[in-house]
């Protein structure tokens, strides 16, 4: 069994491609939470732990040259992917030593590590913690339902300790509602505490990028009761500073609108952070003291269009915020997409 992580925010079931070229004109605004799954395509090292041996303290992974962020694929050449895994072919060879495969800032390594023998239990240990899946909650800012495609959060999917990007082996989302809400305080930003709907996967994860989280869903059930209709999908430079609307759900699974404002935007490559977003409703200030964890990923809407999506929070200030471009989610979604279609013909 994985090790489930707690965090804040399969077999793939392929709706019909989206055309070869653009991306969609109009898409369905989002704002409601979603449960996500996801586990890693190998295991990412997270810390370094000496173990005590009858002899003393050694530390294998470190002396190996191990480093925090690196990604094990392989041990003996096999692939390894889970926690599980790594303890049954550790346990297997007794002390002898592993050959482990990694990956460095997208360079493939090998090292020889020899296992050490705890004096607590008599356990062989390789002295790392390693990270095999994450869970949480985030939100969705846009369906597409031609094509099955979503985009949520408007930010990758980082490890806590590492900060790195985590990637992504597989994954599923769940329907999710918001049982009470952290409020916010300058200095220490505030949250959405939900709950998953366990039993049902409304739609399998294709990527986790620096833009956010892109998959496939069947059909709109998970965006809740209040199904939006359709919106353009502005491009970057259409958003302007000015008067918005940010949809968001932070009671039970209600989605709802509340005002904003566009006070500054940046260039189109400062992703994901494009531009500056401030909450103006007193009603979600007073439920929530503006943009709270669990909340990255509202759809931004401004001039009848889907103009992007809320990614940050700033710690001093929990009414302020950045948001990402709805035209750079939309695109990278479609690329995740269009990968995965292309990958499934070319099999």
């Amino acid at each position: 069994m994985r090790k489930i992580i707690i965090v804040l925010l399969s077999l793939c079931l392929l709706a019909p491609a989206a055309q070869a070229s653009g991306i969609p004109d109009t898409v369905i605004p989002g704002g409601h939470t979603l449960g996500v799954k996801l586990f890693t395509d190998g295991l990412m090292v997270v810390g370094l732990a000496p173990v005590q041996t009858d002899g003393g303290t050694v530390s294998p992974a470190e002396d190996a040259g191990l480093m925090n962020g690196d990604l094990i694929t392989h041990i003996q050449k096999k692939p390894v992917s889970t926690i599980p895994e790594l303890q049954a072919l550790t346990a297997a060879l007794r002390g002898e030593a592993l050959d482990i495969t990694y990956i460095r800032n997208g360079r493939m390594s090998s090292a020889t590590l020899l296992p050490a023998k705890a004096a607590e239990d008599h356990k062989y240990r390789i002295g790392v913690w390693v990270r095999d899946s994450m869970a949480g909650i985030g939100t969705i800012t846009f369906y597409h339902p031609g094509s099955g495609l979503f985009g949520a959060l408007g930010h990758g999917i980082n490890d806590a300790e590492t900060g790195k990007l985590l990637p992504m082996g597989s994954g599923y989302v769940l329907y999710s509602e918001v049982e009470s809400v952290r409020h916010g305080q300058p200095g220490s930003p505030g949250e959405l505490k939900g709950k998953f709907r366990e039993g049902k996967h409304y739609g399998h994860l294709l990527k986790n990028s620096e833009t956010g989280l892109y998959g496939t869903m069947p059909n709109a059930e998970a965006l809740g009761p209040d199904e939006f209709k359709p919106l353009p999908v502005a491009r970057a430079g259409e958003v302007k500073t000015g008067p918005a609307t940010v949809l968001s759900n932070v009671n039970g699974d209600k989605v709802e609108y509340f005002d904003a404002e566009i006070v500054k935007v940046f260039p189109s490559n400062n992703e994901p952070r494009n531009f500056m977003i401030r909450i103006t409703d007193e009603r979600l200030l007073s439920l929530t003291g503006g943009i709270v964890q669990g909340m990255s990923g509202s759809p931004v809407l401004q001039n009848g269009k889907l103009a992007g999506a809320v990614t940050h929070v700033l710690i001093n200030d929990p009414t302020r915020g950045y948001g990402i471009f709805a035209e750079s989610m939309v695109r990278e979604g479609k690329a995740a997409l269009d990968a995965q279609t292309f990958g499934s013909i070319a099999a």
